[in-house]
């Protein structure tokens, strides 16, 4: 009997399962708050107790996996550490293309001389002197660096001897663009990379609290992580690349929901603390991205499942939306600590705040709302002076938001802190709807009632209440969560039969008039009816008390499978490990080949010999990978896109692209029997 044990720490929750391999059952499994200040306490909470349900001694786990949300929600709602982007043989225009200058969100930029051609050859040489001046201007400002170079996944010289200066003379970690993807477009390989910069303390931190805690308690079996496309890696090499963590939690869940069910074609809808996630299962399997990974805004070169990312989840921030003079609610991006969670670690400071802007005759722009401020090793780098002065205004204690704020000025240095993960917001959530409404009580209901009664008195364009009482409030907030999530189902229905519908974007269509007309099955002249063709499995711990009203919405099978609200956890350990490899070999003129290399380019005279070798490097590199992530009993899969003009009727070769697989299962403890 293999015994296996599968983590997930969402932005609420962190899960843990225990699972016999062998006969492919759940033992058992547990919850617990995810705490954020130090990770290992709530994952330990939930893998004691769930060991403990399960009647299994820690040195009977063969196996740990661990999936997780954290770097999907950072990117969601724009938080992250401090990055400096090194961008070598690049012009001024290239960082306005992919999102670049987006993603920076005003990090700083190194622009050097340097950088290759397409087949390899260096055409500038690098300016080091210039990136010595740079780092001595930048000081210690920066929690980490990026680098991308022109061509550097033809030949990576540039970005290697940059990564090399940077980490002697700064210690900081530093990520390379070639490492994370083999295509091409630089800049989006750049966004890649300082994405991944940005989230490598994140992981870091959540990948040392379960070893802790695992080692604490005498569990001595490899502990694996749950990469982007559902595929497994160990937990030292997603320390260097965290980027691939992106998608983790939402590809461990189709691995779920595919092992809970046995369905073969469905759309999966996991609704967490801080998103919904979507995904297509087609044919027993996920769908993967052919463009790369998007969450959020950005669209990333890392293969991953096809999901679709939203920031709508039960920790959602309710926000007012004035238009006109109506008035309606909306829910996300952004997550808040719910105030009924707030409350119950916190009560005096929560009910006596509460109480006060209740009495009050009408409630303060920023009643109801409380500033948890966040244990970090250091402050934040590079804070502007406003954002300095109103973090040491906030303290080390948590407090209400309207006695730290002064002006609109520190609204936006609030945001930012939260961005830097030193601060987070607690307000009206759609948790603190289901306390109202009796379908949740984890947390203090009767602090959940006052803010909802608190925000029900806020007004509209006309003047009025947005709503007569908490509970007429709380029902708006948990359909506006129907509503939203049924968009997001659309969406993606509606993109993956997108060759049905020309250029309309899914997105328009999704919020078409029509559409919502043809799911209220409008009668008159024209008869409209619309509804999904495919069931949906809803999945996340909140997916029974919101989902049913969706699938009675989208006029289809809704299945809520048992251990639903843990079916991250299940798919952390049901995965395989998957290591790829890419490279190409070029024509660099008559009779002249040019395999491009890790080591760099290597010219042939044969072009099956040039094949051969790169084929040989990227085999070799896909095996090393893929043991040195934990995989055993190794199986490769090689594909060749070959790519040749016709020139007077005799085909001419331009370029090859291959790509070698090595797949396994991960390596299991030897336990006792």
């Amino acid at each position: 009997m293999a015994i296996f044990l599968g983590v997930d720490t969402g932005g609420t929750y962190t899960d843990a399962v225990v699972l016999d391999d062998s006969a492919n059952q759940v033992l058992a499994s547990a919850k617990s708050l995810t705490t954020r200040a130090d990770l290992s306490l709530g994952i330990g909470r939930a893998v004691d107790a769930a060991l403990a349900k399960a009647a299994v001694r820690p040195d009977q786990i063969a196996m740990v996996s661990l999936s997780t949300t954290l770097a999907t929600n950072a990117l969601v709602e724009g938080q992250g550490g401090r990055v400096a982007l090194v961008f070598i043989g690049f012009d001024a225009a290239d960082l306005n293309r992919g999102g670049l200058v987006e993603a920076l969100k005003g990090d700083p930029v190194i622009q050097l001389a340097g950088g290759h051609g397409h087949s390899g050859a260096q055409v500038v040489p690098f300016d080091m002197a210039g990136l010595e001046r740079a780092l001595t201007e930048l000081g210690d400002s920066v929690s980490g660096f990026a680098i991308a170079a022109s061509f550097g996944v033809r030949n990576p010289a540039h970005e290697i001897a940059a990564r090399d200066a940077i980490r002697a003379r700064t210690g900081r970690p530093v990520t390379c663009a070639h490492e994370l993807s083999a295509r091409l477009n630089g800049p989006k390989r750049a966004l890649t990379a300082v994405l991944n910069a940005r989230l490598i303390g994140m992981i870091d931190r959540l990948v040392t609290g379960c070893e802790q805690h695992l080692s604490h308690i005498g569990i001595v079996a490899p502990l694996m992580v749950v990469r982007g496309d559902g595929a497994l890696i160990s937990a030292a090499m997603v320390r260097e690349r965290p980027i691939e963590t992106i998608l983790s939690g939402p590809a461990a869940s189709i691995e779920g929901a595919r092992w809970l069910t046995g369905e073969d074609t469905a759309l999966v809808s996991d609704i967490g603390g801080t998103t919904t996630d979507v995904a297509l299962l087609r044919n027993g399997r996920p769908e993967i991205d052919p463009m790369g990974a998007r969450v959020g805004e950005f669209r990333t070169m890392v293969e991953a499942v096809a999901m679709r990312t939203t920031g709508l989840g039960g920790d959602s921030e309710v926000s007012q939306v004035n238009l006109g003079l109506g008035g309606s609610l909306f829910l996300g991006p952004r997550r808040l600590i719910p105030v009924a969670l707030m409350a119950q670690d916190f009560p005096d400071l929560v009910h006596p705040a509460l109480d006060r802007a209740l009495a009050a005759e009408a409630p303060g722009e920023h009643d109801g709302r409380f500033v948890l401020p966040m244990p970090l090793h250091g402050a934040p780098a590079g804070l502007a002076p406003r954002e300095e002065a109103l973090l040491a205004r906030i303290g080390q204690t948590p407090c209400t938001l309207a006695s730290v704020l002064t002006s609109r000025m520190d609204e936006a240095a609030l945001t930012r802190l939260v961005a830097r993960g030193a601060v987070m917001i607690s307000g009206v959530t759609p948790s603190d709807a289901s306390h109202v409404l009796d379908r949740l009580d984890s947390w203090d209901g009767a602090a959940a009632q006052k803010a909802l009664t608190l925000f029900a008195r806020k007004r509209d364009g006309k003047g009025e209440r947005i709503a007569s009482d908490s509970s007429e409030l709380a029902q708006r907030i948990i359909d506006q969560l129907t509503a939203q999530t049924v968009e997001c189902l659309l969406e993606a229905a509606f993109d993956e039969d997108r060759a049905s519908w020309g250029d309309v974007p899914a997105k328009s269509l999704a919020r078409h008039p029509l559409t919502h007309a043809g799911l209220d099955r409008h009668q008159g002249l024209i008869t409209l009816q619309l509804a999904l063709g495919v069931p949906v499995i809803g999945l996340g711990a909140s997916a029974p008390s919101y989902y049913g009203a969706v699938g009675a919405r989208l006029g289809t099978r809704m299945i809520l499978p048992e251990h639903a609200g843990v079916a991250n956890a299940i798919g952390a350990v049901v995965g395989q490990i998957s290591m790829r490899a890419e490279g190409a070999v070029t024509a660099r003129g008559p009779g002249r080949f040019a395999a491009l290399l890790a080591a760099g380019p290597q010219d042939f005279s044969d072009r099956d010999a040039a094949l051969s070798a790169m084929e040989t490097a990227l085999r070799q590199e896909a095996k090393s990978r893929a043991l040195a992530a934990g995989a055993q009993e190794l199986r490769f899969e090689v594909t060749t896109d070959l790519r040749e003009a016709m020139i007077e009727g005799q085909p001419m070769f331009i370029e090859a692209r291959i790509m070698v697989t090595a797949m396994g299962r991960p390596r299991s403890a030897v336990v006792p029997s």
